[in-house]
């Protein structure tokens, strides 16, 4: 059993991929794998923010700027697909016949361009962000409301560019994903199985990522972060790649969320999104591999159940479970599987226990030698 703990994840995440890519399309109706695949996306999303969270300590209230960055560059390149060449989109000719298109809409028309821009955008972003405030040592509250505010600042622009992006009513109606018909149930399947594929390669760079010596470090950052930098590391650093790659898998989670749901707007990716992210990643559990995406998965499926049939209600459902599991499960529902694993192995002369040291010690340990 020694021998096999290291590589429990591994196998976890191969039973994880079987199970999306062999079991759903082959027993799930049409309706419903499309709402999985919309589950999987806001997954996608939740392994970064376990990643920058969890592990890194940094509390992101913001992701929905970087889902906004890769829905929107999917979305106006769907939207450009579906128009004649040289022709402009149906929301813009109700606005202004004579009007021509933005030139920031244009290089959209590009497969190349677009897939791109959902990669390098939110790098560059986050990349810029991050190191002016990491530099700067701003992290725990200030960083989270900081975060948040972004995402507020870019709902409220797309909402007020009405003629430019469709405004509150979003960019919807999309014919075409890179050139298949997404009427056809084939194509949705395909969309589908790319989107729990991507899933399923985040779950195995963020795997990587931890038990590399990055993973280290960002233990050791998050849990001493003077004693890192005494060792000769930059903290700063270490947040921000991190960061960055939490906003990619945001920006990859955006992109694909578009053709599955078939409409983008403003609500999708201002402060309440970005809370409803946060949520599911802390009731699945921050610190875990699996808890940020199953997490998330659960709270996107209260959300299609309960949102649309008791939408007053399930804001209110949605607040308490955040509130109970703060309190009383502060990481996660992961930590029961822990706990139980923990008594279930714990051996039998358990009362000879070890003094207690600090989760820290151990990684600052390995960072020295």
């Amino acid at each position: 059993m020694t021998k096999l703990k290291p590589w429990l994840p591994l196998i976890g995440i191969a039973v994880f991929a079987v199970l999306l890519l062999v079991v759903a399309p082959a027993f799930l109706s049409m309706h419903w794998l499309n709402n999985l695949g919309k589950y999987c996306c806001w997954a996608i999303a939740a392994v970064g923010i376990g990643l920058a969270w969890g592990r890194g300590g940094m509390l992101v209230l913001g992701q929905g700027v970087f889902f906004g960055l890769g829905a929107y560059a999917m979305a106006m390149h769907l939207t450009l697909e579906g128009t004649a060449p040289g022709g402009l989109p149906v929301f813009m000719i109700l606005y202004d016949p004579s009007a021509s298109l933005p030139p920031f809409w244009e290089p959209f028309r590009s497969d190349a361009f677009t897939l791109a821009a959902i990669v390098l955008l939110p790098v560059i972003v986050a990349g810029v962000l991050g190191y002016a405030l990491f530099k700067r040592r701003v992290k725990g509250a200030y960083f989270a409301i900081l975060s948040q505010a972004l995402a507020v600042a870019l709902a409220v622009l797309i909402s007020s560019t009405i003629r430019e992006t469709g405004g509150d009513t979003g960019l919807s109606d999309f014919k075409y994903f890179f050139g298949f018909v997404l009427n056809d149930d084939a194509n949705k399947v395909m969309v589908f199985m790319i989107a729990a594929a991507l899933l399923i390669v985040c779950l195995l760079v963020v795997w990587q990522l931890n038990r590399s010596r990055f993973g280290e470090l960002l233990i050791a950052t998050r849990d001493a972060e003077e004693r890192v930098r005494f060792l000769g590391y930059d903290p700063a650093n270490i947040k921000l790649v991190a960061y960055v790659v939490a906003a990619l898998m945001a920006s990859i989670a955006g992109a694909m969320f578009v053709p599955i749901v078939g409409i983008i707007t403003p609500a999708e990716i201002g402060a309440s999104a970005s809370i409803l992210m946060i949520a599911g990643v802390a009731l699945g559990g921050r610190a875990s591999l699996f808890g940020p995406a199953l997490g998330a998965m659960a709270i996107g499926w209260g959300q299609s159940s309960l949102g649309s049939s008791w939408p007053d209600g399930w804001i209110y459902i949605l607040g308490l479970i955040f509130i109970l599991v703060t309190l009383f499960l502060p990481m996660g529902l992961s930590s029961l599987f822990s706990k139980a694993r923990s008594a279930l192995w714990r051996p039998r002369n358990s009362s000879l226990t070890a003094p207690a040291v600090p989760a820290s010690a151990p990684v600052l340990e390995e960072v020295k030698k």
